[in-house]
């Protein structure tokens, strides 16, 4: 029997939340701590499902850590660049792409080792081959134990030889992240091509700016190129502490611009390093009222309407906007979002499916989605498809004057475990309305 939580009508939505640090920003800086000379003390590192899985390998891979009681705060041993096992491992890594592509590139550099790197369903069906062939070029030996192409792949060492990587970007930003934090444990200078277009640059931004953090610095000339002078090593901050999930912030926010009250975003300013902060303008754009204070954002009500804008830079935030047009007046077009079908789930299709349901005119194409709101928003039963986003962004439907049911809402912890719970905090009900 499939687990459902019900979402009961909200009335209004008000109060403040303290976000929980950051999935990106977390992972890169648990594997940027592993390799730096000196000891790191993290704070506010995200509680979840990927994070946890990050963890598992890097202890498996000899990383000494120390974790608080409730794992928001990691005391690392840096291991000043080296990761070598001696002995044969194998990595589950359930559906976290910031932690098997990373590891995929950093084993590589091993002279030789012996590492399985594997994951969930939906992981075997998540491209690597852009990444794997890059390192294949340039001396790794890799082997597919399943499907070509895809996880689970067999890693053997030999990445040798390293000056020029050119490097397609078209599929996933993690890829060059992946060849970016590698690039100072080669000792010499290293310059990346990026030979296609590259999605999601703001995530190229977020490594780039960590990795300056820990003593090394990347000339990026306009994505295409990108340098990193030989003899730099990562040395470690000492202490740093993780913003807040700016892609989490997204759901509450997109709350008070359509039933607000004002709502209150803790942990996060308008400076974070996050490109998904660049959602605040898109609200804006559709009618919000954006406060920015010292060490929060609010969103106030107002009425909302369509957009047509190119969402390659933010893919995950886009998800939240589709759910969010269903409020607001006129069509909506979401462009330039192929990535989309390569995340957790293939996200257009089922965000096309989903959306459906709910009575809006929907038309999708190769990359992009364009939504039509109905008259009145329909009573429906929500597939999640195991994927975090799609059940976050659709409890939203719960502030239409009908209730919406999740299927599978812990898949959730895959990035928020408490998301459902800080929903309820902000909520207010009708009389005799309350949420199940």
């Amino acid at each position: 029997m499939k687990n459902i939580l019900i979402l009961k009508s909200i009335e209004k939505i008000q109060g403040s939340v303290i976000l929980p640090g950051s999935k990106s920003i977390s992972n890169r800086v648990l594997l940027l701590s592993a390799l730096a000379k000196g000891n790191t003390k993290l704070i506010n590192l995200l509680n979840s499902d990927d994070v946890n899985y990050m963890l598992k390998a890097l202890k498996l891979l000899g990383i000494k850590f120390v974790l608080s009681n409730n794992k928001t705060i990691c005391k690392i041993i840096g291991n000043n660049g080296i990761i070598n096992p001696q002995k044969k491992l194998k990595l589950y890594l359930g559906n976290a792409g910031t932690a098997i592509r990373p590891l995929t590139a950093l084993l590589s550099l091993n002279k030789q080792c012996d590492i399985i790197l594997t994951g969930d369903t939906r992981m075997k069906e998540r491209p690597i081959k852009h990444l794997v062939d890059t390192l294949i070029t340039n001396g790794a030996i890799i082997k597919y134990l399943e499907n070509i192409n895809f996880p689970p792949i067999h890693i053997k060492g030999g990445l040798k030889n390293l000056k020029n990587i050119e490097i397609k970007g078209s599929i996933s930003s993690q890829f060059l992240t992946s060849l970016l934090i590698i690039s100072p444990l080669i000792k010499k200078d290293i310059l990346i091509t990026v030979n296609s277009n590259l999605v999601s640059k703001p995530y190229i931004d977020i490594t780039i700016k960590l990795m300056k953090i820990f003593g090394v610095n990347v000339q990026n000339n306009n994505y295409k190129h990108f340098k990193i002078l030989g003899k730099q090593n990562y040395i470690s901050p000492g202490e740093y502490i993780i913003e807040g999930d700016a892609s989490s912030a997204s759901y509450f926010l997109s709350a008070a611009a359509i039933k607000g009250g004002t709502v209150k975003i803790k942990n996060i300013n308008k400076n974070s390093i996050q490109g998904d902060i660049q959602y605040l303008n898109i609200l804006k754009k559709m009618g919000s009222i954006i406060h920015y204070g010292k060490n929060y954002i609010s969103c106030t009500k107002n009425t909302l309407k369509s957009i047509n804008m190119d969402m390659n830079h933010i893919p995950d935030v886009a998800m939240t906007i589709a759910v969010t047009s269903l409020f607001a007046k006129g069509t909506t077009t979401i462009k330039n979002i192929y990535n989309w079908r390569v995340k957790e789930t293939d996200r257009l299709k089922a965000m096309s499916n989903e959306l459906k349901k709910t009575g809006a005119k929907i038309i999708t194409g190769k990359d992009y989605i364009i939504i039509t709101p109905p008259k009145k928003i329909k009573k429906v039963i929500i597939e999640t498809y195991n994927d975090h986003r799609i059940a976050m962004c659709f409890s939203l439907l719960a502030l239409s004057n009908t209730s919406v049911s999740i299927i599978n809402p812990q898949c959730i912890n895959k990035t928020y475990p408490n998301f459902f719970k800080e929903l309820k905090k902000i909520s207010f009900y009708k009389k005799n309305n309350k949420e199940k």
